[in-house]
């Protein structure tokens, strides 16, 4: 089963792919999609929904998983990050994937062991589960995190 998992954001949003096999969890492909705070918000979500599209049609993942929202100080702040949500989840359902939600302390949980971990020790841990050598951005690592944290929680 092939899980896309999500980093939402309006700048970048990360993203990684991996494959639940009865062995464990492979790493697939993972990435970034950089926006430019110079385009208004309308035409960086448009190109997050774009992108999304194209990366389900050349990956085929089963499910995306991806970041719940959380409370944040900042209220447009996390209006925007909604709105990159929005635009990954409706290219989801566009292309039929069945979707998951984790918050950001279940998906530490579930990789770190410790739901207050840093970015650094998610990035750690990630690159130790999926056997990565190569430098991952943390947007990046969050977003294989989301996806190794469902894979954690569903049986097949």
């Amino acid at each position: 089963m092939i899980v896309l998992g999500v980093d939402p954001g309006t700048m970048t949003t990360g993203y990684g792919l991996v494959d639940k096999v009865s062995s464990g969890i492979n790493f697939i492909h993972s990435g970034k999609i950089e926006l430019s705070g110079i385009n208004p918000i309308h035409e960086r979500i448009h190109r997050i929904f774009e992108s999304f599209l194209e990366i389900i049609r050349r990956f085929n993942p089963e499910e995306l998983a991806i970041e719940d929202v959380f409370f944040a100080k900042n209220v447009k702040s996390a209006l925007k990050l909604g709105q990159a949500r929005g635009a990954v989840l409706i290219a989801s359902v566009q292309c039929g994937l069945k979707i998951y939600e984790y918050s950001p302390l279940e998906i530490k949980k579930a990789v770190v062991g410790y739901g207050r971990a840093s970015k650094e020790q998610v990035r750690s841990m990630v690159k130790s589960i999926l056997g990565i050598k190569d430098n991952l951005g943390l947007d990046e690592a969050d977003a294989l995190a989301t996806a190794i944290c469902h894979a954690h929680w569903t049986k097949y």
